[in-house]
Protein backbone atom coordinates (compact mmCIF):
# COMPACT_ATOMS: atom_id res chain seq x y z
CA UNK A 1 0.00 0.00 0.00
CA UNK A 2 2.84 2.40 0.88
CA UNK A 3 4.63 2.14 -2.47
CA UNK A 4 1.27 2.22 -4.26
CA UNK A 5 0.36 5.47 -2.50
CA UNK A 6 3.63 7.11 -3.60
CA UNK A 7 3.14 5.87 -7.17
CA UNK A 8 -0.42 7.20 -7.19
CA UNK A 9 0.81 10.57 -5.95
CA UNK A 10 3.35 10.71 -8.79
CA UNK A 11 0.53 10.02 -11.28
CA UNK A 12 -1.67 12.72 -9.79
CA UNK A 13 1.13 15.28 -9.89
CA UNK A 14 1.92 14.40 -13.51
CA UNK A 15 -1.67 15.20 -14.48
CA UNK A 16 -1.72 18.51 -12.64
CA UNK A 17 -3.56 17.29 -9.53
CA UNK A 18 -0.82 18.51 -7.21
CA UNK A 19 -3.03 19.32 -4.20
CA UNK A 20 -4.51 15.84 -4.26
CA UNK A 21 -1.03 14.34 -4.53
CA UNK A 22 0.23 16.34 -1.55
CA UNK A 23 -2.79 15.31 0.53
CA UNK A 24 -2.23 11.67 -0.36
CA UNK A 25 1.44 11.77 0.63
CA UNK A 26 0.77 13.70 3.84
CA UNK A 27 -1.77 11.07 4.83
CA UNK A 28 0.76 8.36 4.10
CA UNK A 29 3.47 10.06 6.14
CA UNK A 30 1.08 10.46 9.07
CA UNK A 31 0.17 6.77 8.79
CA UNK A 32 3.83 5.72 9.05
CA UNK A 33 4.66 5.19 5.38
CA UNK A 34 8.33 6.04 4.88
CA UNK A 35 8.13 6.24 1.07
CA UNK A 36 5.34 8.82 1.24
CA UNK A 37 7.28 11.01 3.66
CA UNK A 38 10.45 10.65 1.60
CA UNK A 39 8.78 11.52 -1.71
CA UNK A 40 7.10 14.61 -0.28
CA UNK A 41 10.44 15.68 1.25
CA UNK A 42 12.17 15.33 -2.12
CA UNK A 43 9.45 17.41 -3.79
CA UNK A 44 9.99 20.20 -1.26
CA UNK A 45 13.74 20.03 -1.86
CA UNK A 46 13.40 20.13 -5.64
CA UNK A 47 10.81 22.90 -5.61
CA UNK A 48 8.62 20.91 -7.97
CA UNK A 49 5.72 20.11 -8.18
CA UNK A 50 5.46 22.08 -4.93
CA UNK A 51 7.27 25.20 -3.76
CA UNK A 52 10.73 24.67 -2.31
CA UNK A 53 10.50 24.56 1.47
CA UNK A 54 13.71 23.35 3.10
CA UNK A 55 12.49 23.38 6.73
CA UNK A 56 9.39 21.39 5.69
CA UNK A 57 11.60 18.97 3.78
CA UNK A 58 13.79 18.49 6.85
CA UNK A 59 10.72 17.73 8.99
CA UNK A 60 9.52 15.15 6.47
CA UNK A 61 12.96 13.57 6.30
CA UNK A 62 12.96 13.26 10.09
CA UNK A 63 9.61 11.49 9.86
CA UNK A 64 10.94 9.12 7.19
CA UNK A 65 14.02 8.36 9.29
CA UNK A 66 11.90 7.62 12.33
CA UNK A 67 9.96 5.10 10.25
CA UNK A 68 13.20 3.55 9.02
CA UNK A 69 14.10 5.00 5.61
CA UNK A 70 17.88 4.57 5.14
CA UNK A 71 18.29 7.03 2.23
CA UNK A 72 16.38 9.65 4.20
CA UNK A 73 18.85 9.21 7.06
CA UNK A 74 21.85 9.95 4.86
CA UNK A 75 20.07 12.91 3.28
CA UNK A 76 19.24 14.30 6.71
CA UNK A 77 22.90 14.03 7.71
CA UNK A 78 24.00 16.06 4.70
CA UNK A 79 21.40 18.80 5.13
CA UNK A 80 22.10 19.08 8.86
CA UNK A 81 25.81 19.59 8.22
CA UNK A 82 25.45 22.19 5.47
CA UNK A 83 22.56 24.07 7.05
CA UNK A 84 19.87 23.51 4.44
CA UNK A 85 16.60 24.31 6.20
CA UNK A 86 18.38 25.37 9.39
CA UNK A 87 21.75 26.42 10.79
CA UNK A 88 24.81 24.31 9.87
CA UNK A 89 25.40 21.84 12.71
CA UNK A 90 28.36 19.50 12.29
CA UNK A 91 28.10 17.87 15.76
CA UNK A 92 24.42 17.06 15.22
CA UNK A 93 25.13 15.71 11.73
CA UNK A 94 27.95 13.54 13.06
CA UNK A 95 25.66 12.16 15.76
CA UNK A 96 23.05 11.32 13.13
CA UNK A 97 25.68 9.58 11.00
CA UNK A 98 26.83 7.50 13.95
CA UNK A 99 23.24 6.41 14.54
CA UNK A 100 22.75 5.54 10.86
CA UNK A 101 26.07 3.65 10.78
CA UNK A 102 24.77 1.09 13.28
CA UNK A 103 22.53 -0.45 10.65
CA UNK A 104 23.82 0.75 7.28
CA UNK A 105 27.14 -0.17 5.66
CA UNK A 106 27.21 2.98 3.50
CA UNK A 107 26.86 5.20 6.56
CA UNK A 108 29.46 3.11 8.38
CA UNK A 109 31.96 3.59 5.54
CA UNK A 110 31.39 7.33 5.55
CA UNK A 111 31.84 7.46 9.31
CA UNK A 112 35.14 5.58 9.07
CA UNK A 113 36.48 8.09 6.56
CA UNK A 114 35.40 11.06 8.68
CA UNK A 115 36.89 9.60 11.84
CA UNK A 116 40.22 9.16 10.03
CA UNK A 117 40.39 12.92 9.38
CA UNK A 118 42.01 15.42 11.77
CA UNK A 119 39.00 17.67 12.39
CA UNK A 120 37.91 20.13 15.04
CA UNK A 121 34.50 20.07 16.72
CA UNK A 122 32.96 21.94 13.79
CA UNK A 123 34.27 19.67 11.04
CA UNK A 124 37.09 21.99 9.96
CA UNK A 125 40.67 20.71 9.60
CA UNK A 126 42.88 21.14 12.65
CA UNK A 127 45.54 22.68 10.39
CA UNK A 128 45.51 23.80 6.73
CA UNK A 129 47.36 21.53 4.31
CA UNK A 130 50.83 22.89 3.43
CA UNK A 131 51.19 24.09 -0.14
CA UNK A 132 54.12 24.60 -2.52
CA UNK A 133 54.08 27.89 -4.51
CA UNK A 134 54.48 27.39 -8.27
CA UNK A 135 53.96 30.98 -9.42
CA UNK A 136 53.25 34.40 -7.93
CA UNK A 137 51.68 36.11 -10.98
CA UNK A 138 49.12 34.64 -10.95
CA UNK A 139 49.36 32.95 -7.57
CA UNK A 140 49.42 29.17 -8.09
CA UNK A 141 49.92 26.74 -5.21
CA UNK A 142 50.39 22.97 -5.39
CA UNK A 143 49.27 20.69 -2.52
CA UNK A 144 50.85 17.21 -2.68
CA UNK A 145 48.79 14.55 -0.92
CA UNK A 146 45.84 16.85 -0.26
CA UNK A 147 43.45 13.86 -0.27
CA UNK A 148 43.97 10.25 0.70
CA UNK A 149 43.33 7.51 -1.83
CA UNK A 150 40.16 6.56 0.07
CA UNK A 151 38.91 10.16 0.02
CA UNK A 152 39.56 10.38 -3.74
CA UNK A 153 37.64 7.16 -4.34
CA UNK A 154 34.75 8.41 -2.22
CA UNK A 155 34.39 11.70 -4.10
CA UNK A 156 34.48 9.90 -7.46
CA UNK A 157 31.96 7.37 -6.18
CA UNK A 158 29.50 10.02 -5.00
CA UNK A 159 29.52 11.68 -8.41
CA UNK A 160 29.84 8.57 -10.57
CA UNK A 161 26.14 7.80 -10.93
CA UNK A 162 25.33 11.45 -11.73
CA UNK A 163 27.87 12.01 -14.51
CA UNK A 164 26.58 13.30 -17.83
CA UNK A 165 28.19 15.10 -20.79
CA UNK A 166 29.24 18.64 -19.88
CA UNK A 167 26.62 21.17 -20.96
CA UNK A 168 26.04 24.89 -20.89
CA UNK A 169 22.96 27.07 -21.35
CA UNK A 170 22.85 28.72 -24.79
CA UNK A 171 22.29 32.44 -24.01
CA UNK A 172 20.43 32.91 -27.29
CA UNK A 173 17.89 30.10 -26.83
CA UNK A 174 18.00 29.27 -23.12
CA UNK A 175 18.44 25.60 -24.03
CA UNK A 176 21.07 23.21 -22.72
CA UNK A 177 23.71 22.49 -25.39
CA UNK A 178 27.04 20.68 -25.45
CA UNK A 179 29.79 22.62 -23.70
CA UNK A 180 31.83 24.34 -26.43
CA UNK A 181 35.28 23.95 -24.85
CA UNK A 182 34.98 21.22 -22.19
CA UNK A 183 34.53 17.73 -23.65
CA UNK A 184 34.19 15.80 -20.41
CA UNK A 185 31.48 14.20 -18.32
CA UNK A 186 30.53 16.18 -15.22
CA UNK A 187 28.44 16.07 -12.04
CA UNK A 188 27.98 18.64 -9.28
CA UNK A 189 27.75 17.33 -5.72
CA UNK A 190 24.95 19.56 -4.47
CA UNK A 191 23.66 20.02 -0.92
CA UNK A 192 21.71 16.75 -0.75
CA UNK A 193 24.75 14.67 -1.75
CA UNK A 194 27.26 16.66 0.31
CA UNK A 195 27.82 13.92 2.87
CA UNK A 196 30.15 14.48 5.80
CA UNK A 197 33.19 13.27 3.89
CA UNK A 198 32.56 15.76 1.08
CA UNK A 199 31.64 18.47 3.58
CA UNK A 200 34.92 17.99 5.44
CA UNK A 201 36.86 18.10 2.17
CA UNK A 202 35.10 21.35 1.24
CA UNK A 203 36.10 22.73 4.64
CA UNK A 204 39.69 21.66 3.95
CA UNK A 205 39.58 23.55 0.64
CA UNK A 206 38.28 26.65 2.42
CA UNK A 207 41.03 26.52 5.04
CA UNK A 208 43.80 26.04 2.46
CA UNK A 209 42.50 28.87 0.25
CA UNK A 210 41.89 31.34 3.08
CA UNK A 211 38.16 31.49 2.31
CA UNK A 212 34.96 30.28 3.95
CA UNK A 213 33.12 27.11 3.04
CA UNK A 214 30.04 29.19 2.13
CA UNK A 215 31.97 30.90 -0.69
CA UNK A 216 32.41 27.66 -2.62
CA UNK A 217 30.24 26.42 -5.44
CA UNK A 218 29.18 22.78 -5.35
CA UNK A 219 32.15 20.47 -5.73
CA UNK A 220 32.04 19.39 -9.39
CA UNK A 221 33.56 16.11 -10.56
CA UNK A 222 34.83 15.80 -14.13
CA UNK A 223 35.84 12.66 -16.03
CA UNK A 224 38.01 12.97 -19.14
CA UNK A 225 38.40 10.01 -21.47
CA UNK A 226 40.97 9.67 -24.29
CA UNK A 227 40.83 12.70 -26.57
CA UNK A 228 38.75 14.77 -24.17
CA UNK A 229 40.09 18.08 -22.91
CA UNK A 230 39.23 21.49 -21.50
CA UNK A 231 40.52 23.97 -24.04
CA UNK A 232 42.17 27.25 -22.90
CA UNK A 233 39.73 29.27 -20.82
CA UNK A 234 39.22 31.50 -17.79
CA UNK A 235 37.29 30.42 -14.72
CA UNK A 236 35.94 33.93 -14.09
CA UNK A 237 32.37 34.76 -15.11
CA UNK A 238 31.72 37.81 -17.26
CA UNK A 239 29.31 40.34 -15.79
CA UNK A 240 28.80 38.76 -12.38
CA UNK A 241 28.90 40.76 -9.15
CA UNK A 242 30.04 37.67 -7.21
CA UNK A 243 33.15 36.62 -9.06
CA UNK A 244 35.05 33.34 -8.96
CA UNK A 245 38.12 34.63 -7.16
CA UNK A 246 39.86 31.26 -6.85
CA UNK A 247 39.78 27.68 -8.10
CA UNK A 248 40.86 24.48 -6.36
CA UNK A 249 41.46 21.40 -8.49
CA UNK A 250 41.55 17.98 -6.83
CA UNK A 251 43.20 15.22 -8.85
CA UNK A 252 41.36 12.01 -7.97
CA UNK A 253 43.34 9.28 -9.73
CA UNK A 254 46.40 8.19 -11.64
CA UNK A 255 46.95 5.54 -14.27
CA UNK A 256 46.29 7.76 -17.30
CA UNK A 257 48.46 9.68 -19.77
CA UNK A 258 48.08 13.36 -20.66
CA UNK A 259 45.54 15.62 -18.98
CA UNK A 260 48.08 18.08 -17.60
CA UNK A 261 46.89 21.47 -16.30
CA UNK A 262 48.70 24.13 -18.33
CA UNK A 263 49.04 27.89 -17.72
CA UNK A 264 50.66 29.46 -20.82
CA UNK A 265 51.51 32.90 -19.40
CA UNK A 266 53.47 31.88 -16.30
CA UNK A 267 54.64 28.77 -18.15
CA UNK A 268 53.38 26.34 -15.50
CA UNK A 269 52.34 22.79 -16.35
CA UNK A 270 51.15 20.43 -13.62
CA UNK A 271 51.06 16.68 -14.16
CA UNK A 272 48.05 15.23 -12.29
CA UNK A 273 48.75 12.78 -9.49
CA UNK A 274 45.98 11.14 -7.49
CA UNK A 275 45.45 12.96 -4.19
CA UNK A 276 47.22 16.18 -5.16
CA UNK A 277 45.45 19.54 -5.41
CA UNK A 278 46.11 22.79 -7.24
CA UNK A 279 44.93 26.23 -6.11
CA UNK A 280 45.03 29.36 -8.23
CA UNK A 281 43.61 32.85 -7.80
CA UNK A 282 41.61 34.19 -10.75
CA UNK A 283 41.40 37.92 -10.04
CA UNK A 284 43.67 40.93 -9.68
CA UNK A 285 43.86 42.95 -6.44
CA UNK A 286 41.19 45.32 -7.78
CA UNK A 287 38.80 42.43 -8.44
CA UNK A 288 39.16 42.33 -12.21
CA UNK A 289 39.79 38.97 -13.92
CA UNK A 290 43.51 38.24 -14.23
CA UNK A 291 44.40 37.53 -17.88
CA UNK A 292 47.38 35.47 -16.73
CA UNK A 293 45.05 32.79 -15.32
CA UNK A 294 44.10 31.49 -18.76
CA UNK A 295 44.64 27.74 -18.53
CA UNK A 296 43.74 24.43 -20.12
CA UNK A 297 43.23 20.80 -19.26
CA UNK A 298 45.33 19.16 -21.97
CA UNK A 299 43.90 16.17 -23.88
CA UNK A 300 43.95 12.78 -22.18
CA UNK A 301 45.93 10.36 -24.33
CA UNK A 302 44.99 7.09 -22.61
CA UNK A 303 43.01 5.97 -19.59
CA UNK A 304 40.53 8.19 -17.76
CA UNK A 305 41.30 11.31 -15.72
CA UNK A 306 39.07 12.07 -12.74
CA UNK A 307 39.14 15.59 -11.35
CA UNK A 308 37.08 17.57 -8.84
CA UNK A 309 36.79 21.35 -9.06
CA UNK A 310 35.68 23.82 -6.40
CA UNK A 311 35.12 27.34 -7.73
CA UNK A 312 35.30 29.92 -4.93
CA UNK A 313 33.34 33.18 -5.06
CA UNK A 314 33.90 36.63 -3.57
CA UNK A 315 30.92 36.24 -1.26
CA UNK A 316 28.82 33.35 0.05
CA UNK A 317 26.23 32.00 -2.37
CA UNK A 318 23.07 29.94 -2.08
CA UNK A 319 23.69 26.58 -3.73
CA UNK A 320 19.94 25.90 -3.80
CA UNK A 321 19.67 28.56 -6.51
CA UNK A 322 22.12 26.55 -8.62
CA UNK A 323 21.40 22.92 -7.73
CA UNK A 324 17.79 22.17 -8.58
CA UNK A 325 17.67 18.36 -8.55
CA UNK A 326 18.37 16.62 -5.23
CA UNK A 327 18.40 13.25 -6.94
Amino acid sequence: MADARAARAEQLAATGQVDAAITLLAEGAAAGEAEAAMLLAVWHLRGTPVARDLPRARALLRRAVEIGHVDAALMEVALTANGSGGAPDWPAALALLRTAARGDTVAAAQLALVEAMALDAGGAPLAPSPGVPLATTPRIVHFPGFLTAAECAHVAGVAGAMLEPARIVDPATGRWVAHPIRTSDAAAIGPVHEDLVVRAINARIAASSGTTIAQGEALTVLRYRPGQEYRPHFDTIQGTDNQRIATMLLYLNGGFAGGETHFPVPGVTVTPRGGDALLFFNTLPDGRPDPATRHAGLPVRSGAKWLATRWIRTRPLDLWNQIVDPG
